[in-house]
């Protein structure tokens, strides 16, 4: 069956439902539907030829946009590739935005670069300094010049001489910022992030180092944290440049909250505050921009990101500004403050996962 004619049954009400003849795998466009992702989106990545990975790809390049376009970051149901725009309201929505802030304007970080490593990709040694039980082992494919938190464009963007790669890599002697790194082999399906990150005389360093399966989308053992505070991968909730030059964000998307309860909800595994209101967000609670939210007279960069949280929504996934959403640190990404903030935390609504 086509797209078109997949989006017509849908628009008719019509259950779809591969023939009981066939009795093999399903159609991508009905695996897609029966994991409630969207068929266009999984066809596309599928189509996509993976190029050739014999070295480290920097996020902020043609050829790692070229890998991203055709890799498959999770399986199609899982949480993060859900589409939620019929997912019902969350009972107490009104007031868990509020909690949040009705009247706070959406915002976002330019912090969370990443690099592509081959399969081949030559271990090294981290030194987990902060939470060596609840970290994964290595060695780990880091390669030399892994980016760190906010590199390059937020150092470009904030400093009349931005360091290099080399001095940000650094790792301060106390804690200045959570200088997540990350790494990704798309052959192999695997995802590496580092929380605190950097180098020191002896080596690398981390605070915490979490390793994803991103073929078989596995969550960290439950009560356990990652290099974020709610459990999650970073990865595949960051705002990428490839993904607004094709008009939308297909995945929802990493938020931080303030003030979080001391809660988790799936797909996260931790939780990362003492407060038991009731009203307040959880560690994976998930905010959806209301469907009356009109994206018209926004640049387009900033359509492609309203249009996906509409569709994939926003996840908790750390404390920190209320509503602020992560963003590569691409330069070609322009600046995108002042249109966010035409949005308010009214503007969005709480969502649960249909039974």
């Amino acid at each position: 069956m086509s797209a078109i004619a997949v989006l017509l049954c849908l628009c008719a009400g019509v259950a779809l439902v591969p023939p009981a003849s066939a009795g093999g795998p399903l159609s991508v466009e009905a695996e897609a539907l029966a994991a409630g992702s969207d068929p266009a989106r999984l066809i596309r990545i599928r189509a996509a030829a993976m190029p050739d990975i014999t070295e480290p790809v920097l996020f902020h390049t043609p050829e790692a946009d070229a890998i991203l376009s055709a890799f498959e970051v999770l399986p199609p149901d899982h949480a993060f590739n859900r589409v939620i725009e019929d997912w019902p309201l969350h009972p107490h929505s009104v007031a868990i935005v509020a909690s949040v802030g009705a009247d706070k304007p959406l915002r976002y970080n330019t912090d969370m670069g990443f690099i592509v490593v081959p399969p081949a990709q030559e271990r090294v040694d981290v030194q987990i300094v902060g939470y060596p039980g609840e970290s994964d082992p290595g060695p780990y494919p880091v390669p030399g010049n892994v980016p760190i938190e906010g590199w390059p464009a937020w150092y470009q963007r904030n400093s009349e001489t931005p360091p290099s790669l080399e001095e940000v890599q650094q790792r301060p002697p106390t804690y200045e910022g959570d200088r997540h790194a990350i790494v990704v082999d798309p052959i192999q399906g695997k995802l590496y992030e580092f929380f605190v990150m950097g180098r020191t005389q002896d080596g690398w360093a981390a605070e915490q180092a979490s390793i994803f399966d991103l073929k078989t989308g596995a969550p960290r053992p439950d009560g356990w944290t990652s290099a974020d505070a709610a459990g999650l991968p970073i990865l595949p909730a960051v705002v990428r440049y490839d993904e607004i030059e094709r008009g939308i964000v297909e995945h929802a998307m990493r938020v931080s909250i303030r003030r979080t309860r001391r809660a988790y909800v799936p797909p996260a595994t931790h939780y990362a505050s003492q407060l038991t209101d009731e009203d307040l967000p959880r560690m994976g609670e998930r905010f959806r921009l209301r469907a009356d939210f009109d994206v018209r007279g926004f640049s387009p960069p900033v359509q492609a990101i309203l249009r996906g949280l509409r569709k994939y929504g926003m996840l908790v996934a750390d404390n920190g500004i209320e509503w602020a959403i992560s963003v590569a640190p691409d330069p070609r990404i322009p600046v995108l403050h002042e249109e966010l903030r035409r949005v308010r935390g009214s503007d969005f609504e709480v969502v649960v996962a249909p039974d």
